[in-house]
């Protein structure tokens, strides 16, 4: 089987690091992977998976990443000759739906993983409306969709307007197996002996999306003086939330110290806080289950009560609630968890369980007539016409 991939870039991402994650599987299965990556970087591509990357080409014509990789794309994609494509998340569904009017019928299918909230009660009446246009045009052209949680299916169903048999449920493989068994192991050495307060740790890109500004404030109306929140990761937003640190007086306790590996700050940190407004099933939370660790956490999608075991393996709030956030922070040691518990339920979110099921869904859905209702022979002598077609024009 041939599969092929795109991401703009090596930049610490969860929907890239799960997909660097899963066509290292992937290949590791006897699977032939392509992967468009849209710009190098020499020091994050340092941590990638070493794969068959190609790159696209430098140019000063085309402004943004995305024309970029809808500039060079389709012509990739005829070279490379995949049987399926795999796209790795909201992100990047613009360029299924482009590719699928730009190739017609000589498109492979596409299966796309959901990563992100369909609900996204973050935005306004009139935005909200068009976003769901938009998701009902994915649906069309999109071969098949993959929930990263059971809760999502229903949800994914209604909002892409898709049959049921058109969505499949693949918990998010956000782990390793060894990954899992380190961070489990590593519980007892969390807390940071160095002061006697509580080290909250947030991590993620430093956008609105993540709303860390909510998380200061929060932090702010409850710290004592001894406690202290990280905030890993980088992102646009810095400039503002250093401000906003500054404004509330706490340089000394809130810090910002960009990427690092989030496993050491996992095994030093007392309590993880996710304050989005919006997300899909979110690796760090899955992470952070493996750790062990108490857990605070908006309600950004549908699947966070599937994922904290229904209250049972941590605390959800509303979504922009400042007070009822800072609260359950203060409040997120007071009662017992179970180690044992929570481990299990990051255990099913693993690359060595998720991996195999993405292979039988390309399988089936080459397997399946397409949209167009072709028949898979058919489709197979598509894609071989386009492969003459590519080869004599390099004659030519």
């Amino acid at each position: 089987m041939r599969i092929l991939t795109f991401i703009h870039g090596f930049e610490p991402g969860g929907v890239e690091k799960v997909a660097l994650r899963l066509v290292s599987a992937w290949r590791d299965s006897g699977a032939a992977v392509s992967i468009i990556v849209g710009k190098d970087n020499a020091d994050y591509r340092a941590a990638a998976p070493a794969l068959p990357y190609a790159f696209l080409p430098e140019s000063r014509w085309i402004p943004g990443k995305s024309l970029k990789m809808l500039r060079w794309l389709p012509g990739l994609i005829r070279r490379h000759r995949p049987d399926v494509i795999f796209v790795g998340g909201n992100t990047y569904t613009i360029f299924a739906v482009l590719l699928k009017l730009l190739l017609g019928r000589s498109c492979p299918p596409i299966v796309a993983k959901v990563s992100n909230d369909l609900g996204r009660d973050d935005m306004g009446p009139l935005s909200r409306f068009f976003y769901r246009k938009w998701l009902r045009i994915q649906g069309r052209h999109i071969d098949h969709l993959v929930g990263m949680a059971d809760a999502n299916r229903a949800e994914i169903v209604a909002a892409f307007d898709v049959a049921t048999e058109r969505v499949s449920i693949v918990p998010d493989p956000a782990l390793s197996a060894a990954q899992l068994d380190l961070l489990s192991s590593r519980g007892p050495l969390r807390i940071d002996r160095s002061h006697s307060g509580q080290t909250f740790l947030a991590v993620g890109r430093l956008v609105q999306q993540k709303n860390f500004a909510l998380l200061i404030e929060a932090f702010a109306d409850i710290a004592r003086a001894d406690d202290r929140l990280v905030i890993l990761g980088e992102g646009v937003q810095r400039g503002k939330l250093e401000r906003l640190v500054a404004e509330l007086h706490l340089e000394s306790q809130v810090s910002l110290p960009g990427h690092g590996s989030a496993d050491d700050w996992l095994a030093r940190a007392d309590t993880f806080v996710l304050s989005s407004d919006y997300e899909g099933v979110p690796a760090v939370v899955i992470e952070a289950l493996a750790a062990g660790l108490p857990i605070v956490a908006t309600q950004c999608s549908v699947a966070m009560s599937e994922l904290l075991g229904n209250g049972r393996l941590g605390t959800l709030v509303p979504t922009g609630d400042r007070e009822a956030f800072g609260h359950a922070m203060r409040q997120a040691n007071a009662s017992p968890i179970s180690l044992p518990d929570m481990k299990r339920q990051a255990a099913r979110f693993t690359i060595e369980k998720g991996a195999p099921d993405y292979l039988d869904i390309f399988r089936r859905v080459l397997e399946s007539p397409g949209l167009d209702g072709q028949a898979p022979d058919r489709m197979r002598d598509n894609r071989a016409s386009v492969a003459r077609e590519v080869l004599a024009a390099d004659r030519l």
